[in-house]
């Protein structure tokens, strides 16, 4: 919710009773209301504390507010830098309106030390509750079920594919994608070094050897020239990862796919929504493969999706996920398969989150635009990138900090955030450095921005003070 809409649920006239103040506040985070006159000109701030103390004093809930003792507001202007608004606050103000030439409030700002703000917090409410609710009273609350057929069918709808693939992660999405195409024993598959391991383990999975290659510097997704000087005899796979929310350059990935006879595999795990030429991401490769982790665009709580244009992947891919059981004869077994199932109540819950998908994403893109405008111009950090021709969902906003510019590195900043319950995290250790894989290259840029890399707060329901209160700590902890 923005500082605008909250500001109208909040807000009373003058002429209003303690309980409809009550019922103003209750409709708000803030503890608080705004109380204005009847031409919309701030009056003065009634706090959830005001309330009580006059309860206990006796006055009812028919009473006037004007029986509450009148207290002098500290107001900033719109003129105000966010840093001279930082000066206003004490430990006894914590709420500042701000005020436009025609005295009305047009933002605040809020100062709650209570408040943790966490990187990713899932967007749920009645309709996720509403269709599991109906798995638990209808019985169906394993793979079977009708909310997977639908989940398949709006995430194949959404991506321009005609299949799609439910299963019970994205990692199994993945190993279930590599054996469809194919991949096994003594093969070589690509993969960036920067991405969450389990891209290179489910290559493992197969028998396969991943091949970490270093990243582009700017969008930090798979390098192509790379890719290119990496392909030998026993390489059969690609595996882009759309990092962080940027599609990587597919077009140049398909080109030397093609030339070398190689199987596209697009991690789009941190990416749903996203774009490249007007293109979903996922549908640009042979395969794509979607995570509805917890932390994710959208969510079931573990869970993937893969998704194709290939009927022959498809189906290997369904007779993999359900035990290898031909879908002809129950309890037949002509392959050895794995148990990679989504449940029917996670399918619930993804079915609910797709009505959800496209207000999330414009949220996503509001909450980047905020962090560009508060940390745009600050020596040392750098900014995500968004191409002219893709479009960035910004999965988590992450930014790289100069050290030696900033005064500080993402580490001690890092430290500096938890200090205040603001939560962030570490971009992802190179693959090619993980003592599980440890191959002795050196990849430059994906150890650089391994090392200066700082995700910070994205969740969709991230008020627009949170971010300045973010944004504001990060002024105060760098050289600026």
């Amino acid at each position: 919710m923005t500082n605008k809409n909250i500001i109208l649920d909040i807000s009373v006239l003058s002429t209003c009773t303690i309980q409809q103040a009550m019922q103003a506040i209750g409709r708000g985070e803030i503890g608080a209301t705004f109380v204005t006159n009847s031409k919309g000109k701030f009056q003065r701030v009634l706090t959830d504390g005001d309330i009580r103390r006059a309860l206990l004093e006796g006055h009812g809930l028919q009473s006037n507010i004007n029986v509450i003792p009148f207290k002098e507001a500290i107001v900033a202007h719109e003129s105000n830098s966010i840093e001279e608004i930082s000066q206003l606050f004490s430990d006894k103000i914590r709420l500042i309106p701000v005020l436009d030439s025609e005295q009305k409030v047009i933002d605040f700002h809020l100062y709650d030390k209570r408040r943790h703000i966490a990187v990713a917090k899932p967007l749920l409410d009645d309709e996720e509750l509403q269709l599991v609710s109906e798995c638990i009273i209808t019985g169906w609350v394993s793979s079977g079920g009708p909310f997977v057929t639908k989940f398949e069918e709006l995430m194949a709808d959404s991506t321009n594919c005609q299949y799609a693939v439910a299963c019970s992660s994205a990692t199994t999405g993945l190993h279930l994608s590599l054996l469809a195409a194919g991949v096994g024993e003594g093969d070589e598959v690509i993969v960036p070094s920067l991405t969450f391991i389990s891209t290179a383990n489910a290559v493992t999975y197969t028998g396969a050897k991943p091949v970490f290659v270093d990243v582009d510097k700017s969008t930090w997704n798979i390098c192509l020239a790379q890719i290119r000087g990496s392909i030998t005899k026993k390489t059969k796979a690609i595996i882009p990862v759309h990092l962080y929310g940027h599609p990587a350059e597919m077009d140049g990935i398909n080109a030397i796919a093609k030339e070398f006879n190689l199987v596209v595999i697009e991690d789009v795990a941190e990416a749903q929504g996203s774009t490249y030429k007007n293109q979903p991401t996922g549908s640009l490769g042979n395969m794509g493969v979607y995570s509805f982790f917890g932390n994710k665009i959208i969510t079931t709580g573990e869970g993937g999706m893969i998704v194709t244009n290939n009927k022959e992947f498809a189906d290997k891919c369904r007779l993999l996920r359900d035990h290898g059981m031909t879908p002809e004869k129950r309890y037949w077994h002509e392959v050895i398969g794995y148990n990679y199932r989504m449940t029917n109540l996670q399918a619930a819950i993804g079915v609910a989150q797709m009505s959800k998908l496209e207000n999330i994403l414009e949220r996503k893109k509001d909450i980047a635009s905020k962090y560009k405008q508060y940390l745009g111009n600050l020596p040392g950090i750098t900014l995500p990138v968004e191409l002219p021709h893709v479009s960035n969902v910004y999965w988590l906003y992450t930014i790289l900090i100069d050290p030696d510019i900033a005064g500080i590195s993402a580490e001690n900043l890092m430290l500096q955030l938890r200090e205040v319950k603001i939560d962030s995290r570490p971009v992802f250790p190179p693959v090619h450095k993980q003592p599980v894989y440890n191959t002795g290259q050196s990849l430059p840029n994906s150890e650089y921005i391994s090392s200066t890399g700082l995700s910070l707060p994205s969740s969709p329901e991230l008020r627009d003070i949170d971010i300045e209160k973010i944004c504001s700590t990060i002024k105060q902890s760098i050289n600026y």
